[in-house]
């Protein structure tokens, strides 16, 4: 079986996330008729190919840049939106710290709860 554990710069995990970059940019986009940049690259099938790849050694940020776009830069959840509040940090001449905390929290957790509000939701949930 395949390990869907972490690989590239912000370590893509998971069977959605990798389906994701077989359905944009991968083989399923090419057997579909869509325009693939990695049409012989089944992500499903060989997810190791992001660090693995001597062809396309690109893939780990490539990987990683897709991630930011798909899930960073379109987060808009419970009225914290990602580009609303980039705006807000740069505006702010980057001081307040709760926008890098808050983006780390989305990348690593999903959300952008501080990680005393995610473990308290989690352990009531």
């Amino acid at each position: 079986g395949c390990c869907w554990w972490g690989r590239g710069v912000i370590q893509t995990t998971g069977v959605c996330n990798f389906g994701k970059l077989n359905y944009h940019l991968g083989k399923r986009a090419a057997s579909e008729g869509r325009e693939a940049v990695y049409p012989e690259i089944d992500f499903c099938k060989n997810p190791e190919v992001i660090c693995s790849s001597p062809k396309y050694a690109e893939l780990k940020w490539i990987a990683g840049l897709f991630y930011w776009m798909e899930s960073v830069q379109s987060y808009n959840v419970r009225g914290w939106n990602y580009l609303k509040q980039l705006h807000a940090f740069v505006d702010g001449g980057y001081s307040d710290p709760s926008f890098i905390d808050a983006v780390s929290g989305i990348v690593n957790r999903g959300c952008h709860d501080p990680v005393s509000v995610y473990i308290y939701s989690r352990s009531i949930s």
